[in-house]
């Protein structure tokens, strides 16, 4: 049994959707298909297709199989590719898990910027602020903000994420604005609720002493864009990160609050298992990324910018 030409015939049978698909592709008999992925099933001991007469379906063990057998594959391409005529040249497939707004409004042109130096490399991603299992879902790696990263990941801190309080000129002008955070148990409170406590931000004062401020959630969401606008339209106070409300503030659209005070320390990071071997392409995209965003991010000078006007 030839254990790579079974599992190879597999992942393409999967990503042909069919055996009759993937053998035209690969230019081989169906009956040479058909007898490797019998004999990777027997030497694995499971089924991994639920077969009928007009289709073939992935079972449970075949979806987390062919994660595994697809990384494999690319990873052994990559290889080849590498010692090839094409010296330092990437290649293969990259699925990365990114959080909603920061993946679009920053990781996005990076990532197209990363396309244009290596054109070879074929993205997949989930833009999503769902935490993600790495290795059952069979990501390379996902960029996450997070206060410290995963103690059963390997984490590489791409940035720093600074948290502003801020509401509108509108807003202000009609209910007043916050001289403490004891204040803003009397004001509307637009929450992102995909965080564990819905009522307290954990605020600290100049001397680093946390200050549990309780708050009446007024508006809640899933998505930092969307409360933004909500904070800019004048329907209450909001606590985000610069990254998503940065341009607002820069346009006067809305207005940081209680400066003086600090807010849970968040970075970006990559992050990946410590079991996953680190292919080359992998490794130059996250230093890709790493080397993009050094220094202060550029999002932050709207603080800075707002303290001089």
């Amino acid at each position: 049994m030839d254990r790579f030409e079974n599992m190879n015939a597999f992942v393409r049978v999967v990503e042909a959707g069919g055996i009759s698909a993937a053998a035209d592709r690969m230019n081989i008999a169906k009956s040479v298909i058909s007898r490797r992925l019998k004999e990777l099933e027997q030497h694995l001991g499971v089924e991994l297709f639920h077969r009928t007469t007009r289709q073939m379906n992935l079972t449970d063990s075949g979806r987390a199989f062919y994660q595994q057998a697809a990384r494999i594959l690319a990873d052994i391409l990559e290889a080849e590719h590498a010692t090839s005529q094409f010296h330092g040249a990437l290649k293969g497939n990259l699925k990365v898990a990114l959080p909603l707004s920061f993946g679009l409004m920053h990781l996005g042109p990076a990532i197209n910027e990363f396309l244009q130096a290596n054109p070879d490399i074929a993205f997949d991603l989930d833009f999503n602020d769902r935490q993600v299992d790495l290795l059952a879902e069979g990501f390379d790696l996902a960029i996450r903000i997070a206060s410290l990263p995963d103690s059963s990941l390997i984490a590489r801190r791409l940035a720093p994420i600074q948290t502003v309080l801020c509401a509108s000129p509108a807003y202000l002008e009609r209910m007043g604005t916050p001289q403490s955070p004891d204040e803003l148990i009397h004001h509307r409170c637009l929450v992102y609720n995909l965080i564990s406590n819905l009522e307290n931000w954990n605020i600290f004062d100049a001397t680093g002493q946390l200050i549990k401020t309780r708050i009446t959630p007024y508006l809640k969401a899933s998505n930092g864009e969307f409360l933004r606008d909500a904070a800019a339209d004048g329907q209450g106070i909001v606590l985000l990160p610069t990254f998503i409300v940065y341009r607002d503030i820069e346009s006067g659209a809305l207005l940081p609050l209680l400066t003086s005070y600090r807010y849970s320390p968040l970075a970006a990071y990559a992050i990946y298992p410590q079991t996953r071997h680190l292919s080359q392409r992998v490794r130059a995209f996250v230093e890709f990324l790493v080397k993009r965003f050094e220094g202060g991010p550029y999002w932050d000078g709207c603080l800075e910018n707002a303290k001089n006007t």
